[in-house]
């Protein structure tokens, strides 16, 4: 059974730091922001959470942004830093289609990343 592909935030503590991250960038309409692993993390894949505001839409059209940006930070993570990212949509992610999708969020975490290690 080989490891995942991205991983879930699942401690408070990352996501206060992710308040203040290191690293944002954005891509069109998806937003990503970074911060390094601490030296007790031993994840050697990304974690990732997600946020997304009530402009897009009721909770159905943000649940299915949600799916569709999981699946995109799923198919991007092959080359990304280890680290925690917290991804954000626009309403405008709807009306992209899913390979354009998956370039954005492969872009955005990929710019806050560098971002985070040139301010380093």
């Amino acid at each position: 059974m080989g490891l995942p592909a991205t991983g879930r935030i699942r401690s408070q503590q990352t996501f206060q730091s992710l308040r203040r991250p290191a690293g944002r960038a954005r891509s069109g309409a998806v937003r990503a922001a970074f911060v390094a692993p601490d030296s007790a993390q031993t994840d050697l894949f990304p974690l990732v959470g997600y946020t997304i505001g009530r402009r897009c839409g009721s909770a159905v059209r943000r649940n299915r942004i949600r799916r569709r940006l999981r699946a995109a930070a799923s198919i991007a993570s092959g080359k990304l830093a280890p680290g925690s990212y917290l991804l954000g949509a626009d309403a405008e992610v709807q009306d992209l289609g899913f390979p354009q999708l998956v370039v954005a969020v492969r872009e955005a975490m990929t710019q806050a990343a560098h971002r985070a290690r040139s301010r380093s």
